[in-house]
């Protein structure tokens, strides 16, 4: 059996962060710190200390950990702003009742569109916002 844990995101301001994702719908399901040799272990890094929140989606199936790393420092993202194509670019998608509502409030949390609205048949809306100092998020809203 499998089943998807969560995904994760390494955030530079936790703050923003969790504000952004409270305003997609998620909500806060927990806060911790970790540190110590099992968390240098799990990740592969030295003298690691990481503010962690988990969020979950109003379903309750989905779950996002935000990872703030406070040492070592969070290295930035290369190259910045990567295209979509870049081979092992991770996104989340999300889908949303009113799409063009849910752009206009994440606008106010800096997202901007990577492209634009783009419209399936009859079926989907679907648009990348890129936020949070890169982050890809994906919205989509199902017409039928």
């Amino acid at each position: 059996m499998i089943q998807l844990d969560n995904v994760g995101i390494v955030v530079e301001d936790m703050d923003a962060a969790v504000a952004f994702f409270v305003e997609l719908g998620l909500a806060v399901e927990g806060k911790a710190q970790v540190e110590g040799p099992w968390a240098d272990q799990c990740v592969g890094l030295d003298g690691v200390r990481c503010d962690i929140v988990m969020m979950r989606t109003p379903d309750g199936h989905g779950r996002l950990e935000l990872s703030q790393y406070l040492t070592p420092a969070a290295a930035p993202a290369v190259p910045q702003n990567a295209p979509h194509n870049i081979i092992g670019t991770h996104r989340v998608m999300y889908r949303v009742e009113d799409l063009d509502d849910m752009l206009a409030r994440l606008r106010t949390h800096g997202a901007e569109l990577v492209g634009e609205v783009a419209q399936y048949e009859d079926s989907i809306r679907i648009c990348y916002v890129r936020a949070l100092g890169g982050i890809l998020v994906g919205l989509t809203e199902y017409l039928s």
